[in-house]
This record gives structure tokens, C-alpha cells and sequence, in this order.
């Protein structure tokens, strides 16, 4: 199955969202759950991309059997309308590796690779991790740079070297460090995704290529409707869009984590992707109603309990 064709400013598509696992009431992954969700997210909420198997879709409670087959499900339901990336990183990089050949042998059209997390590495040793596994297949990687869980930021100088490798095409950021990030957009021809809803607007400002969304989820539609706005230079109408949508953005990201609320919140829309695994624990009654409240505010239609 062929890819879709990207573009030198946005490699990986522009609207792409950090898919969800879905699981059965007894935590079996759901895989026709997975490729209803898929086809959900290209067809209605028009993501060009998604991110499978990132912290989003619960990747450290999956095994990499069952990361290998949400893949390919994913593959065969919308890999010939949109880029599906496979979220490989770990803080073993030989795991990493394996992951990241094991994903090229499923047919993935990119990588996601994260900053090793809990071990906090030098930033030697950030290099030559990710040049490790950029140097293991033949796919474009992105890079996934989130300091407030791996502990450790890919620093300038770092990312100015990680540029020159052929294979590391973008940069996933949820570093909010806006003003180095300018200096990597300035210096090299990576593309950045913002990856943190909070700051997707301020990140089209500065260049980024697109998104890597968590709310993408449930107003995907309107984040890809935000970034054609901008990119047309209609900047009132994508500030519209970013102003309607801060209570989905905080209900979803502000409460309990980004898989819980996400989950909570499908279900409100009518496409429940089930439960979580622990250690991530179902949202409170309290929090679902407040969640409610919040999507209809962002003028969500809820449809579900």
C-alpha cells in the first residue's frame, strides 16, 4: 500500500491526531474498535495523520505484539488516505530499534521516537539514540521532545545536529519553548507539530507544519478547518476556532490526563473506545459531567452518556 505524499513543509501531513488503543470491558485490545476509530478520525474529523501507539494510545501498557497488530489494523483501514506513524520510542534504544524495524516490516509510513524517559540522559547520549534508530529502517522519524515526562528537553544544539540526519524530518514539541524552537525552523529545514493543543494556534504563528493533537480526537474537523484558516492568512477566523475550543482543550487536557479524558470524551460523542489500563484508572463521575460541559461550551453535540 503506497503512502500519502507529504510535502517538504509538512512531511507527515498537517492534522494528525495521537490515536487512543481502544479496549474491550475486559482490556483486550478492541481491533475492529481500533479500525472503526481510524476511519472515524480521516473521515469525519479530517486528520490527514495519525499517531499510532504514543503515550496517547497507552503504548507502556501494550505489548509489542499487540502494537505490531493495532498497526496493521490501522494500515489496512486508512493507510491509503492518511500517513500512519507508529509510535516506537522507549528508554531502551535497542527496544527502540526493534520497535522501529518491526513497525518498517508492518508497513508504517513514519516513526515517533521519544526522549528516553526516567533515565534522563546526557544530551550525547539524546544524539546518538535517535540516531541510532533513524539509522535502523528506512522510514522518516519524527522526533518527540515532551521534558515534563521524559524529564530531559532535546536542547538546541542537539536538534541543530539531529537535523543533518537524513532520515529525522520533524519534531513533535511539547516543550513550549517557542523561542528556541524558532531558532531550529530558522537554522534547518525541520518541520515542527505542535504537541500540545494549549498551543496550537501560537505554533502555526511560528512555522510549525501542523499539529499532533489529543483533542483531535473530538474536534479534529475544527483544528484542520484552524490551520487552513491560518495558512489562507485568515487569522480572525483560525483565532475564532482556537477561542471556541479552550474548554475542550482544558476539560480533555487540564483534568486527569489526555487517554482518560479522551476516552470519557468519545463516549460523550457516540464512538466509546472503552476502558483504560492500569495504571490509568476510568474518569469520576464528577469529571465526565464536567467534561460534558466543557464539550458543549467548545460546541461539541454530545450524543452518548
Amino acid at each position: 500500500m503506497a503512502p500519502p505524499t507529504g510535502t517538504s513543509d509538512a512531511p507527515f501531513g498537517r492534522m494528525l491526531t495521537a490515536m487512543v488503543t481502544p479496549f474491550n470491558a475486559d482490556g483486550a485490545v478492541d481491533y475492529p474498535g481500533v479500525q472503526r476509530l481510524a476511519s472515524y478520525l480521516v473521515d469525519e474529523q479530517r486528520n490527514d495523520g495519525l499517531v499510532v501507539s504514543g503515550t496517547t494510545g497507552e503504548s507502556p501498557t501494550t505489548t509489542d505484539a499487540e502494537k505490531e497488530r493495532i498497526l496493521r489494523a490501522v494500515l489496512e483501514a486508512v493507510g491509503d488516505r492518511a500517513m500512519v506513524i507508529a509510535g516506537v520510542g522507549t528508554n531502551d534504544t535497542l527496544h527502540t530499534v526493534e520497535l522501529a524495524r518491526q513497525a518498517q516490516r508492518a508497513g508504517a509510513h513514519g516513526l515517533l521516537v521519544v526522549t528516553p524517559y526516567y533515565s534522563k540522559p546526557p544530551q550525547e547520549g539524546l544524539y546518538q539514540h535517535f540516531a541510532t534508530v533513524a539509522d535502523a529502517t528506512a522510514l522518516p522519524v519524527m522526533l518527540y521532545d515532551i521534558p515534563g515526562r521524559s524529564g530531559v528537553p532535546i536542547a538546541l544544539e542537539t536538534l541543530l545536529r539531529l537535523a543533518h540526519h537524513p532520515a529525522i524530518r520533524a519534531v513533535k514539541d511539547a516543550k513550549a519553548d517557542l523561542f528556541t524552537s524558532s531558532q531550529v525552523l530558522a537554522y534547518t529545514e525541520l518541520a515542527f507539530y505542535s504537541g500540545d493543543d494549549t498551543l496550537n494556534l501560537p505554533w502555526l504563528s511560528v512555522g510549525a507544519a501542523g499539529f499532533v493533537s489529543v483533542i483531535g480526537h473530538v474536534a479534529g474537523a475544527d483544528l484542520a478547518a484552524m490551520i487552513g484558516h491560518y495558512r489562507a492568512g485568515e487569522v480572525a477566523a483560525a483565532l475564532e476556532i482556537h477561542q471556541r475550543l479552550l474548554p475542550v482543550v482544558s476539560g480533555i487536557m487540564n483534568r486527569a490526563g489526555g487517554a482518560i479524558m479522551v476516552k470519557a470524551a468519545l463516549k460523550l460523542i457516540g464512538q466509546d473506545a472503552g476502558v483504560v489500563r492500569l495504571p490509568l484508572v476510568e474518569a469520576t463521575t464528577e469529571q465526565i459531567a464536567l467534561l460534558r460541559a466543557d464539550l458543549v461550551a467548545g460546541g461539541l453535540k454530545i450524543t452518548g452518556d
